[in-house]
Parts: C-alpha cells; sequence; structure tokens
C-alpha cells in the first residue's frame, strides 16, 4: 500500500491524481474551519489544500497504518495526525467538522455502513460536506486502467498474481456505496474522470461526489 502512494503521483497517474485531490479543495465552502480526513495515506491531499492557519489547527488526519501516520507527522507538522479506524466511534462530540474528506477509502471498508453512519454524526447538520473520490470498480475502464498502473507497479516490485490483492481491497463498488450514502445524505454535486461531460460509469476511472448530510437519517 505504501509503495502505491509512493508511486501514485508520478508519471501519468499524476493526472488521475489531480482529480482525486482537486474535488474536494473545488467543491469545499468557503469559510469552513474544521476537517477530518479519513484514510490520509501519506498526506498527499494536504499538497492540494490551502489552508488558513486556523484551517490548519483544525484539521485531522486519521491514518489506519502507524508507519504512513508518521510521515504526515514528518511532512505536516502544522496539522493533526490520528491513528485509528473510520469504521468504528472516533474521539470527537457529534457535529465537530464542516468537512470529513474520503478520497479513495470508501471502497476498500468491511464496514461502509459504519464508516458512513460515523462521517454523519461528526459532521454539522447546517453546513457540512461529505466530499468523496471513489473509483468506478467493475467498470471496463477502470478495469484497462488497473492493468497499466497498479497491477503493473505490483508485478515489477513483487511479481506474481495481483488479482488476490485488488479482491481484497476494492470490496465495494459505486452502485453499493451511494446505496449506503443515500440514507444519511444527498448528493449536490458529482463529476467523473476524466470524461466529466458524459459522467457513465464505463468510461470513467474516478467519481467525485460532494454530500449533504440530512437533517434526519431516512428510515
Amino acid at each position: 500500500m505504501k509503495l502505491w502512494h509512493d508511486r501514485l503521483p508520478g508519471a501519468w497517474y499524476g493526472f488521475i491524481e489531480k482529480f482525486n485531490h482537486r474535488f474536494p479543495v473545488l467543491h469545499s465552502k468557503r469559510g469552513f474551519r474544521s476537517t477530518l480526513e479519513i484514510g490520509a495515506g501519506l498526506g498527499e491531499h494536504l499538497r492540494y489544500e490551502s489552508l488558513t492557519t486556523e484551517q490548519k489547527s483544525g484539521y485531522y488526519a486519521l491514518e489506519l497504518r502507524e508507519n504512513m501516520a508518521a510521515e504526515i507527522r514528518r511532512s505536516f507538522p502544522d496539522i493533526n495526525v490520528l491513528v485509528g479506524d473510520c469504521q468504528k466511534r472516533l474521539d470527537f462530540p457529534d457535529g465537530s467538522f464542516d468537512r470529513v474528506i474520503a478520497v479513495h477509502v470508501l471502497e476498500h471498508l468491511p464496514d461502509l455502513p459504519g464508516c458512513i453512519r460515523e462521517a454523519y454524526r461528526l459532521l454539522d447538520k447546517t453546513k457540512g460536506q461529505f466530499l468523496i473520490v471513489i473509483p468506478t470498480e467493475g467498470s471496463l475502464a477502470y478495469t484497462i486502467a488497473r492493468k497499466i498502473s497498479a497491477e503493473r507497479e505490483y508485478k515489477r516490485a513483487y511479481g506474481g498474481d495481483y488479482s488476490w490483492f485488488y479482491k481484497r481491497e476494492h470490496i465495494n463498488i459505486p452502485a453499493e456505496i451511494l446505496e449506503e450514502l443515500h440514507p444519511y445524505f444527498e448528493i449536490e454535486e458529482r463529476s467523473a474522470y476524466p470524461f466529466g461531460f458524459f459522467p457513465l460509469l464505463f468510461c470513467n476511472l474516478c467519481l467525485g461526489l460532494s454530500c449533504r448530510p440530512r437533517p434526519q437519517p431516512l428510515g
């Protein structure tokens, strides 16, 4: 996982990475003060943010792996870095955050409903945003792209079969993620890459969603 986070910003992967991280920045409402980024990796998203001193002090990067969290601390000493599981209850009061950011995280989670419920709990219900980017796992475009990107990097580094890894990692497809989001969030804006003007999944690689918490969950 760390190898892929190191390699992704380089070469032609960088075009995808720009969409991944620019989407939350471009769709953030003005005046936000507090942010929780889940699955923060090596802190790649922070390189795209332009934060005030107040916004930095209110920025919490949550990462499951201590070795990757340590990299964020070294690179971004002005923000808060936590090691923890976004699928479980976090030690913050209800409505603590103006933004929750999840860039290529939701597709990985065994307890996706638990993560979405916790994001909903933590967001301010009047101005909060859940800013999400997910891969179009299962689409023709994504299958081809994986063959010439992540799979190639894996085989170059380790050799052997790659299918066991992505089948273990990408366990939630877009339709499942959208279904779990629906009771808690309304989608305000969406965009796709690379064909945002033609936002069908089969021909795109990534989907960005800006979601507003419902006043009360449905049902």
